[in-house]
């Protein structure tokens, strides 16, 4: 059952926004036991918000004959993904409160937008207000993790906010006819795919200029390199968007600018307050 549950909880996303948490925490230098607390509570946060999703769209999973999910195969049961769901979403909060009630607001937006957006708005024109809630939160929550807490600055919020707009039509440009027969009809589904691919490259490309430039401190040769990377991969994806072709290249090629962004905003970590 730990299997399954693990394989309900959408590791992949897990993993990437917890190790970013965490290097996020250690850029800014956080001592050692916040560095834990933030760590394990982003890790709760996402574990339940990936089980509640899986929970939620059991009903349509099952319409879509996804066998591939956990709940749809038999094997755990959709009220067990509930409970842990919540279990999980109640620890996190739990140690939210440890860093203080700046911190603990703070994920509470992040927390929040996550099962906002599995209950709902992920089937209205607002579907990515919660990944800009969420994600632009993030540094937000690290920087007010410390002691004393500090407000992470404007641009790192910019590019967290960015970088969350990418993960949403990314995360639902692969699925969009599956998910426009079983009712979901977020904004990327009512833009279409080829609007959707120009808001990704887009919103990635924002991002690494606000972290390229946003900082005080002088602009370095790596940043610039990672940002003229990110603006080739924005145009080869734009191409390919406009000949509506080699859609999985697409998609491999915003997540790849996705992760040079990020790998940017960890090294701008030391300035994010």
């Amino acid at each position: 059952m730990l299997h399954a549950l693990l394989r309900s909880s959408h590791p992949g996303p897990t993993t990437a926004v917890s190790l970013i948490a965490l290097s996020l925490s250690i850029g800014i230098g956080l001592e050692p036991w916040r560095i834990a607390a933030v760590t394990l509570m982003i890790v709760c946060n996402q574990l339940s918000v990936g089980l509640s999703n899986d929970w939620l769209d059991a009903a349509r999973d099952v319409q879509s004959d996804r066998s591939d999910k956990p709940i749809v195969s038999g094997d755990v049961s959709a009220s067990t993904v509930a409970r842990v769901a919540v279990t999980l979403a109640v620890i996190s909060v739990a140690l939210s409160l440890l860093l203080g009630p700046f911190a603990a607001i703070a994920h509470a937006l992040f927390l929040a937008s996550g099962w906002l957006y599995n209950v709902g708005l992920k089937s209205t024109p607002a579907s990515v207000i919660p990944y800009v809630v969420g994600f632009g939160s993030l540094p937000a929550i690290v920087t007010l993790s410390a002691d004393p807490p500090q407000l992470a600055t404007a641009w790192a919020i910019a590019a967290g906010a960015l970088l969350g707009v990418a993960a949403h039509f990314s995360n639902v440009l692969p699925d969009l006819d599956d998910d426009s027969d079983t009712g979901v009809s977020g904004l990327p589904h009512r833009l279409g795919a080829q609007i959707s691919g120009f808001v990704i490259a887009a919103s990635l490309v924002a991002a690494a200029l606000a972290i390229v430039f946003g900082p005080q401190n002088p602009v370095t040769a790596v940043s610039i390199v990672g940002l003229a990377m990110t603006l080739i991969l924005a145009v080869t994806s734009v191409v390919l968007v406009i000949r509506n072709t080699r859609k999985r290249v697409l998609f491999r090629l915003t997540i790849a600018a996705a992760l040079i962004d990020v790998v940017l905003l960890l090294l701008s970590a030391p300035q994010l307050r």
